[in-house]
């Protein structure tokens, strides 16, 4: 599903604001986990529930794609 969500490469880090784009999550993997593609990069995301908003890291939580 297509979603807004606060990218981690896209923050300013000038302002230390969070900037918001779209990610597409793919699947959940964990209890708070989930499986996010952002410009064609596959990584983790996070659901904030205080915010109700996704948080996609982009720099750290880039995976591997691997082929069955």
């Amino acid at each position: 599903m297509r979603v807004k969500a606060y990218i981690h490469s896209l923050k300013d880090h000038k302002h230390n604001r969070h900037v918001l784009g779209e990610a597409e999550i793919i699947k959940q993997i964990g209890d708070n986990l989930y499986l996010a593609e952002v410009n064609g990069v596959r990584c983790t995301a996070i659901f904030n529930f205080f915010t109700g908003a996704y948080y996609v890291d982009d720099v750290y939580g880039v995976q591997e794609v691997t082929h069955a």
